[in-house]
């Protein structure tokens, strides 16, 4: 009997256990549904102190002027039933002012029985009083203090959690913020522009990068189709999607990203534009078709691969790379199988080790020793291409640059692909060292060889060595020392930006025509790249309805091209000229207590010189010109007026050219106002001599 009743007892203890287990199941399971029934409707239904508008928060009030009503967010004993005019100055301060924002909806503070306050040191449960606090929007937890509340919002972000957790159903596609670019619909994280704390990175800064490579494969596009293009760095798709776009049949667009959350983000911007999908996960031709489109019938297809893996795999006309900081570490596999004539393109964001804040991640990155210079954003530029150069003669490869551009926030290079030997030896042999004065800031390359010089220093237009004490240059490099620009490629890319309507790129198109050709003319025409009979670039021939070159044209003999190569080069010979390396600051020369001339006069002074000069987008007060500095400064100096005489007009010009800085400047008017006080305040005989004999006319005036 003994072991049965300690048997039943044990029976009835477990029964108990299970059914406190059970009780605990069923509360947790109570609380987890209604969290998500908050979260699963989001944001439709969603606790009452959450709200976009502060009117929406009234509306829970009820305000009505002949009536007291209770404040929605605090209980009856904390605020009590009042008229509408002061309830809504609380809802305003004590409720809104507080708030928390997050995607449009603010948190506010609550002061409902939602939050249980910690028992005191008695052990007296204050369950009947509350503490304010914060619900959150994504996970419906409650805290106490402002600050701990956004930092508990910042970590959902970091975690990329912008939903309820509890969702199991696929987010609404609400939920995502949509931009439009170029009539081009993309969906973004709400972190989107923060590439650490994002796996789909937008950035609008970079608007202006995506219009410059549109237009340099529209121009691709005039010349072959269709082309295969690959965008090696997808993230949001949304430089793909332009390119299918607005080009459609011909280009073959290729989206690729490594991140899986990246590539479901391209999927979901292809069927928001309407674009037909073509998913290729893995290394061999396994491809599956997602959706269709209903309207537009071109193809995207979307691969999951690294940038090194697809690039090596697969040969394209066009490609374009824009990694997260440098991209030196693709350029070999970009240049293994791009095509005969291609283009590649590649934007590199690493601007601190570029622009000379990091000397030695320079030196890790690119093999280059560089300071910070007047000029840096060109050496910047030159350094990549250096870098783009020795990658494709490594393939056996030669480049021609059609393009560099180094703004704020990246540096452009569009290059063209040349296949053989020859022109990867004629392209290395533009990779060459720099000297830098390093008081004056004249620069100049050094001379082709390889015997070393007794004197360096020499090589040098300046004499800072024999004037000044200790080294004054330094050798920067190596760099690239060919041209940046290639006119006729730039002006189609004029021509495809107006098409296209590229408002931001066509001012800036303009400026990189005129410094190309080193004039300030800006007389740009719209008609069709067709109408031009100089079409020519790199050495290669580049087909235009109205060429005469076209006469030689035999099908299928190799001689033809070779005269069409031929006359090309001749005609490179004899109407081209390359723009002058580097440019000056016009701020950076000026003399001390000097006011200059307005840059556009000083350009033209320059040029009625008998020197090549025009403005560069590198610096928007630079200079580029083939004038010595010696030279430079002196006109600079010639044209200036002194700081103390800035009131008189501007017809008069100095005379003097080689007398001192004080002498340059001669009188422009009888009895100015300086000079009569100064004569007024001067009581000593010895200065009154003294001005007496420089302005005898001015004395016997006055």
């Amino acid at each position: 009997k003994e072991k049965s009743n300690n048997l039943d007892v044990k029976d009835a203890g477990s029964e108990m256990e299970t059914e406190e287990k059970g009780t605990e199941e069923e509360s947790t399971r109570e609380s987890d549904s209604n969290i998500l029934d908050v979260s699963s409707d989001y944001p439709r239904e969603k606790h009452i102190s959450i709200q976009r508008h502060l009117a929406d928060l009234e509306k829970l009030a009820n305000l009505k002027e002949d009536e007291k009503k209770p404040c929605p967010l605090c209980p009856e004993e904390k605020f009590k039933a009042c008229y509408s005019h002061k309830l809504h100055r609380h809802l305003q301060n004590l409720h809104w002012k507080v708030s928390v924002e997050f995607e449009g909806y603010r948190m506010c503070i609550c002061h409902l029985p939602c939050h249980p306050v910690k028992p005191n040191l008695i052990g007296d449960q204050t369950f009947a009083k509350m503490g304010a606090h914060y619900h959150c929007i994504i996970c419906s937890a409650t805290i106490t203090r402002r600050t701990d509340m956004i930092g508990h919002i910042n970590r959902h972000v970091n975690k990329g959690e912008t939903e309820s957790r509890f969702i199991t159903v696929p987010a609404p596609k609400s939920s995502h913020e949509v931009l439009k670019e170029l009539a081009t619909d993309v969906q973004v994280l709400p972190n989107y522009s923060t590439p650490q704390k994002t796996d789909s990175y937008f950035n609008p800064k970079m608007k202006l990068n995506r219009q410059l490579i549109f237009c340099a494969l529209a121009v691709l596009a005039e010349e072959r189709k269709p082309i295969e293009c690959l965008d090696a760095f997808g993230a949001t798709g949304i430089m793909g999607l332009q390119w299918a776009k607005h080009l459609r049949s011909s280009v073959k667009v290729t989206i690729n990203d490594c991140n899986e959350n990246s590539v479901t983000m391209i999927q979901e911007n292809c069927h928001l534009n309407k674009m037909k999908v073509k998913l290729n996960t893995k290394e061999d031709d396994n491809d599956e078709a997602l959706g269709d489109g209903e309207q537009n019938t071109d193809t995207i297809e979307v691969t999951k691969m690294d940038a090194n893996v697809i690039m090596h795999l697969r040969s394209f006309d066009f490609i374009h790379l824009d990694p997260y900081g440098t991209s030196v570490n693709y350029l070999d596999s970009a240049f293994r199988n791009v095509r005969n004539l291609g283009i590649v393109s590649l934007t590199s964001t690493d601007t601190s080790s570029l622009y000379a804040k990091a000397q030695h991640v320079a030196l890790r990155h690119y093999g280059c020793n560089i300071v910070r210079t007047e000029y840096y954003k060109e050496l910047a530029a030159r350094i990549v291409i250096a870098a783009v150069t020795r990658a494709a003669a490594r393939c056996n490869k030669g480049i021609e640059v059609l393009l560099a551009v180094a703004l704020e926030h990246f540096v452009l290079v569009v290059v063209r692909v040349l296949r053989g030997p020859s022109p990867a030896d004629n392209s290395a042999k533009k990779i060459r060292y720099l000297i830098h004065c390093q008081w004056c800031e004249e620069r100049i390359f050094q001379k082709e060889g390889n015997m070393v010089e007794e004197n360096p220093y020499q090589q040098l237009p300046c004499d800072c060595h024999g004037s000044m004490p200790g080294k004054t240059a330094v050798v920067l490099g190596p760099l690239w020392s060919g041209a940046l620009f290639n006119t006729g490629f730039l002006r189609r890319m004029v021509f495809e930006a107006v098409q296209y309507g590229l408002d931001e790129a066509q001012p800036l198109l303009k400026t990189l025509v005129c410094e190309a050709e080193c004039t300030t003319s800006k007389h740009f025409t719209t008609h069709s790249p067709c109408d031009e009979n100089k079409q020519e670039e790199c050495g290669v021939y580049i087909k235009t309805p109205n060429n005469s070159a076209e006469s030689y044209l035999v099908p299928g003999k190799r001689k033809s091209d070779e005269v069409i190569r031929n006359a090309a080069k001749r005609q490179k010979a004899e109407n081209s000229a390359e723009h002058p390396a580097f440019y000056y600051n016009i701020h950076r020369h000026s003399i001390k207590g000097m006011n200059m001339p307005k840059l556009n006069k000083f350009l033209c002074y320059l040029s009625e010189a008998g020197y090549r000069v025009s403005r560069t987008h590198f610096d928007p007060m630079g200079v580029r010109t083939n004038a010595p500095l010696a030279q430079f400064k002196t006109i600079l100096m010639k044209y200036s007026t002194p700081t103390y005489t800035g009131g008189q007009a501007e017809g008069p010009l100095h005379r003097a050219e080689d007398v001192q800085a004080g002498e340059q400047v001669e009188a422009a008017a009888d009895g100015k106002v300086e000079d009569a006080e100064f004569l007024e305040d001067d009581k000593s005989g010895v200065a009154a001599a003294v001005f007496t004999k420089d302005y005898p006319t001015h004395c016997a005036a006055d």
